[in-house]
């Protein structure tokens, strides 16, 4: 533990935390669908690579036939109790966008807020070391950043990547016939929000939820494939149909084949589910065609915190859960 206040909880200090504080699927859709800004079909020069039409990680601008800039934004309220390991986390969860775009992160800028009538500045000084040792392995450069002061604590990144543009990892490339890989087991959301409740420290968690997706994204992309995401705030089901409404086809998904955090089932069973989490279900539910039961479909639209790559392809090494078929009319989802 390496918080400097003693008996400081950073979860009690908003009423979000991590992934599952974001804005509802449905209710940000509706708001982006009304802005004309970052879709490519309005791009006159065709540089923008990718904006705002397939709901991607990071929007991606040519910058010539071998360079592609890939910029994203994420920052979010804490998930853990621990400044350092919070830092870690929100900066490896903001670093993802760029990998799963098929992209190198080059460099990072920290965006802070703080109640600085609250808790001690020198907290943040603590999550800002944590997003520093984060940034440290994936070889990018930390310079500056911007911080307010604020009611509710939050950390996160704007990070600047370089990714080739023939190669991206893009949401809208995923094609019939292809299996599904994911990079990383579920199960964080019920977990943290676990942690939230009752200061539990799982360990595991922390692990995956501070892990790059770095080595998964390079093999993803010296492999040749074209499609994945990351799965996050949206949970497996909700960046999974945002994958297969964008290529045009169905995603069928085996719930046995999913891989999950020890003691998230057991998290589940006590009720320790996201309000996020339950968001998510509803807002696929119309899409999806479901052979299990409400606590598996719950679990696998559970709130990620950082979670792993959902890829179009094999990746040696880790399961695949999943494979692509044909389009099958409004149903996006298949679990069986």
């Amino acid at each position: 533990m390496t918080t400097p206040a003693a008996g400081l909880r950073l979860t009690q200090s908003a009423s979000g935390g991590g992934c599952a504080c974001k804005v509802p699927p449905g209710e940000l859709e509706r708001v982006l669908a009304d802005l004309p800004g970052g879709r490519t079909a309005q791009d006159p020069t065709g540089d923008l690579l990718v904006g705002l039409d397939s709901g991607d990680d990071a929007a991606a601008v040519r910058i010539d036939g071998e360079r592609a800039l890939i910029a994203t934004a994420d920052f979010f309220t804490p998930v853990v109790d621990d400044a350092y390991d919070f830092g870690r986390i929100a900066a490896t969860n903001a670093l993802s966008d760029v990998y799963a775009m098929g992209g190198e992160p080059v460099v990072a800028i920290n965006l802070l807020a703080w109640p600085r009538d609250r808790i001690p500045f020198e907290v943040a000084a603590e999550v800002l070391r944590g997003g520093a040792d984060a940034c440290a392995p994936a070889g990018a450069h930390l310079a500056g950043g911007h911080s307010i002061d604020d009611p509710e604590p939050k950390y996160g990144l704007a990070v600047t990547g370089i990714g080739h543009p023939d190669r991206l990892l893009r949401n809208d490339a995923a094609r019939p016939g292809v299996p599904l890989t994911l990079t990383k087991p579920l199960g964080l959301g019920v977990l943290n929000n676990r942690h939230k409740a009752t200061g539990e420290r799982f360990e595991q968690a922390i692990e995956v939820m501070t892990t790059l997706n770095r080595d998964a994204a390079r093999a993803a992309v010296a492999a040749g494939l074209l499609a994945a995401t990351d799965v996050t705030g949206f949970g497996l089901l909700g960046h999974l149909h945002k994958m297969a409404r964008a290529s045009g086809v169905t995603a069928v998904l085996d719930a046995a084949a999913v891989p999950y955090v020890d003691g998230a089932r057991e998290a589940l069973r006590d009720g320790f589910v996201p309000g996020g989490s339950r968001r998510n279900l509803d807002w696929v539910r119309p899409h999806l065609e479901a052979g299990v039961d409400d606590d598996e479909l719950v679990l696998l639209a559970d709130a990620q915190t950082s979670g792993g790559l959902l890829v179009a392809g094999e990746l040696p090494g880790h399961p695949v859960v999943g494979e692509l078929v044909p389009a099958r009319g409004e149903r996006t989802l298949v679990v069986r």
